[in-house]
């Protein structure tokens, strides 16, 4: 072999190592930009899925503050309509009421209420007070029940009062404070998807 093909078999040695170790340093590096792009990847993701759940997280939490509020609001406006129809339904009660004190029966639970007193008094000394509106009734309440029935300085919109002085009883069946009662007691029924209103 001459020294020229002794030569020209030592560059093609070279060049063909030199060639190889280009593609092994070519294929590490794109490896390791291969790798280095996948973790970037990878953290990037992990850094959007959690801004996601983070954004989320306070949408959510504005929305439940915005739903509380709306809440709060609607319960209050609720509230006020319930006390303008709870008004009006006793403004129409106290009218009622009234129509009935015209009324023959309306008298007989005037006796009633009073024979009702005589008997928890027993032998007590009772005395019966009406409304001043009733005083027309006066004479024929005393003549039937043989009782101490006197009007009243103050109206308390119909029905009776009864003193038992000697026990420190009050027997209130006016319709004043049946009124006001009911008035205190009164619920409007919001499960009733009818929208009915009943007195619990």
């Amino acid at each position: 072999m001459t020294t020229e093909e002794k030569l020209q078999h030592f560059l093609d040695f070279c060049m063909e190592d030199a060639r190889s170790r280009s593609a092994k340093m070519l294929d590490e590096y794109t490896a390791a930009l291969e790798q280095t792009f996948a973790e970037h990847q990878a953290d990037a993701r992990r850094r959007a899925e959690q801004q996601v759940e983070l954004e989320s997280e306070r949408i959510e939490h504005e929305t439940n503050k915005k739903l509380s509020l709306e809440q709060i609001g609607i319960k209050r406006e609720l509230g006020h309509k319930q006390e303008e129809l709870k008004d009006k339904i006793f403004v129409e009660l106290k009218d009622v009421l009234e129509q009935y004190m015209e009324t023959p029966e309306y008298t007989q639970l005037l006796e009633k209420q009073i024979r009702h007193a005589r008997e928890f008094a027993g032998n007590e000394f009772f005395t019966i007070y009406i409304d001043p509106a009733d005083e027309t009734r006066l004479n024929r309440l005393a003549l039937h029940n043989s009782a101490d029935i006197r009007v009243s300085e103050y109206s308390f919109g119909g029905g009776t009062r009864a003193v038992i002085p000697s026990r420190h009883i009050l027997i209130d069946n006016s319709f004043q404070t049946k009124l006001e009662e009911a008035k205190r007691d009164f619920r409007f029924n919001l499960k009733d998807l009818e929208g009915g209103i009943t007195n619990d």
